[in-house]
């Protein structure tokens, strides 16, 4: 194959994308053909779930609230015996990536469709990638059975979460596609993609972070997640979500806020071994093209972006121990992700140090 030459291949899925869109679930059960359906939700979400349930009426034949961050498989398991013994035909997934992951693993296990309905910014429910925790250890896999049949965006249900999470969880998206460009098998269908949605996102968090309510923004970002998300499904993953991945499994940091501290460093760490991918990156964040041909110009853009509104920068500021830095960098550099660059003991010492500390890139 030429340089021109390339493999995309494309998923069925169905999504309906509208402020209050989350009105017309009964209408999207009914499409798929499901009768009996579970619906999944956080001990946080639980009163959206019930408020759901309700408007399904006979359509639903109960609510699972414990779906929590990583997946344990002890919750997985909970939520697949539930749903057998309800004898629940579709799976219908209310918030982020932690029940959307729940979700993945009824589906997994019971072969049940999945209905998402995302309440952040997440991008899981747009992938066939499941992740399951098991003894501090995270393992991801990808299979068609868990790429949710169908998606509600509703930018309304996006308009109470905290500016905070809003800002990491668009950031999390953002990740998925910046990966995206320079993934070992990406193609020209993806990258034009993947530029859109970190453009969607760059546009609508600085204005979310100043107008929380601001409707057409938590379009912008939800549509940036779909974008995003969508990259993520179709091509490969590479250091960042290994980190991510590594991190969040093993040491049980919040996820989209791992996302957003690494990020930066991981494009950092990248950067001379994928440069086109990274004049794209730092391009669609808002850089003009003079800008964008500094090495760092996209690793700095992230992090500006991230400090800039009140995200954390530091993995020290959101739980994670100096000691623990060396086990994460083991672990990391275990069954690895292609990557641009190859993964070098010493350079990973650096990028989690400089993770953990906040540094600026460069």
């Amino acid at each position: 194959m030429s340089d021109r030459d390339f493999v995309f291949h494309s998923v069925a899925q169905r999504v309906r994308f509208a402020a209050g869109s989350s009105d017309a679930l009964a209408t999207e059960l009914e499409q798929l053909g499901a009768r009996r359906a579970l619906v999944l939700c956080t001990p946080e979400q639980r009163a959206l779930a019930d408020g759901m349930a309700t408007r399904l009426g006979d359509l639903a034949v109960g609510v699972y609230d414990g779906a929590v961050m990583h997946v344990p498989v002890e919750t997985a398991r909970a939520a697949q015996q539930l749903a057998r013994s309800l004898g629940a035909d579709c799976a219908v997934a209310v918030g982020g990536g932690s029940t959307i992951g729940l979700g993945k693993a009824i589906a997994l296990d019971c072969g049940l469709p999945i209905l998402a309905v995302p309440t952040t910014y997440a991008g899981s429910e747009m992938t066939p990638i499941y992740g399951l925790t098991e003894g501090g250890l995270k393992r991801t896999g990808k299979d068609v059975r868990v790429l949710p049949r169908t998606v509600i965006y509703d930018p309304q249900l996006t308009l109470s979460l905290p500016v905070e999470m809003s800002i990491t969880s668009a950031l999390n998206a953002l990740a998925h596609a910046a990966e995206g460009l320079y993934a070992a098998d990406g193609n020209p269908v993806m990258d034009l993609m993947a530029q859109e949605g970190i453009r969607s996102i760059a546009r609508a968090v600085p204005v979310i972070a100043s107008d929380p309510r601001n409707l057409a923004a938590r379009e912008d970002a939800l549509k940036g997640a779909w974008l995003c998300g969508a990259v993520l499904g179709s091509v490969g993953m590479a250091l960042h979500h290994k980190l991510c991945h590594t991190l969040g499994g093993s040491f049980n940091l919040p996820h989209a806020a791992v996302h957003t501290v690494v990020l930066a460093h991981a494009l950092a760490y990248n950067s001379a071994a994928a440069p086109q991918a990274m004049h794209r990156i730092a391009q669609a964040m808002g850089l003009s093209k003079a800008q964008a041909q500094e090495p760092l110009a996209a690793a700095q853009a992230v992090f500006d972006l991230a400090q800039r509104h009140g995200a954390p920068t530091a993995l020290q500021a959101i739980g994670m121990q100096r000691s623990d830095l060396r086990r994460a960098r083991e672990l990391a550099m275990q069954a690895q992700y292609p990557n641009p660059r190859p993964l070098e003991a010493d350079a990973l010492d650096a990028l989690l140090l400089n993770a953990f500390e906040g540094r600026r890139p460069g």
